[in-house]
């Protein structure tokens, strides 16, 4: 391997060796690291941190405590838990199953309207959920057809996120990069349209499974205003929503918040934890293709 290569394999084209490059790349890596990690650990030193003023941050806990975690289990901080858990869980599986029929429709099949149904899931992604938050209200509280109310229900949440354009697009992208000779050579022995999705299409899919999961689940997990119309009652707020309304409570302090704060972002963390190698690979697979 010429040496000339070994250097582009290198962050930007720099030299291994020790030096004013490399010593500037060292600075620049740091510069950003901290700007990343310094909003995490103030969270982590808040949550655990005795002080009340929230003037006062640090990177570490001055006063090491667990008393925000207390006065968060008093608030009923798990339960909002519970409930996010419960509406991520369900809406996701959802979501990942719909994404995907729907993607394997647009991709690898050929009907009258393909292109009505792709600009209405681009259109989807373009409104704000402030446009569509008192027609949803309205919806929610009187379903068509059906008569009935999902509101006060984890369904009046699940449902309206089960549709995602964009993992949705995404999905079919990825399916459209496929070659159609592995269909037609299934095709050939019998192979249905259930079974060449199940076991040829979406075994190819599992890069891109991993980046719709991550992204569906971040997408879920941070919903706030889908879960406020939702309710009925405080009880079945999330802990998005809950977390905002302990804000006005006058016994709540900013260790309380950051210890809420921080079991909300806990979930978030393993999830991409789990599935960055995935994520990776569905990314570096679709900028790689053609």
């Amino acid at each position: 391997m010429s040496e000339q290569s070994t250097r582009f394999d290198t962050a930007l084209g720099w030299s291994p060796k020790f030096g004013a490059p490399m010593l500037l790349r060292i600075v620049l890596c740091g510069v950003v690291l901290f700007i990343f990690a310094a909003p995490f650990l103030t969270i982590i030193s808040g949550a655990f941190n005795e002080t009340t003023d929230s003037t006062q941050v640090s990177l570490y806990p001055t006063h090491p405590t667990l008393l925000g975690f207390k006065i968060a289990t008093e608030k009923g901080i798990w339960g909002y838990f519970l409930n996010s858990l419960v509406i991520v869980g369900g809406g996701l599986l959802l979501q990942v199953t719909l994404s995907v029929l729907a993607a394997y429709a647009l991709a690898r099949q050929r009907f009258r309207g393909q292109l009505v149904v792709l600009m209405l899931f681009l259109l989807t992604m373009m409104l704000p959920e402030e446009v569509i938050a008192i027609p949803l209200a309205q919806v929610l509280g009187d379903l068509p057809l059906l008569g009935i109310s999902l509101k006060g229900s984890v369904f009046g949440v699940i449902l309206p996120v089960a549709i995602w354009g964009f993992s949705i697009l995404v999905m079919a992208e990825f399916m459209k990069e496929i070659p159609a000779e592995i269909e037609e050579a299934a095709r050939i022995d019998g192979v249905g349209e259930i079974r060449m999705l199940w076991t040829i299409v979406l075994p190819l899919c599992r890069p891109v499974l991993g980046v719709i999961t991550i992204f569906g689940f971040m997408m879920i997990w941070n919903q706030y205003l889908l879960p406020l119309i939702a309710a009925n009652e405080p009880g079945d707020y999330t802990l998005t929503v809950a977390l905002a309304f302990l804000r006005s409570d006058g016994d709540v302090g900013p260790g309380v918040l950051l210890a809420g704060a921080l079991i909300a972002l806990l979930p978030s963390l393993i999830v991409y934890l789990l599935m960055q190698k995935s994520m990776i690979r569905g990314i570096t697979s679709g900028a790689t293709k053609g």
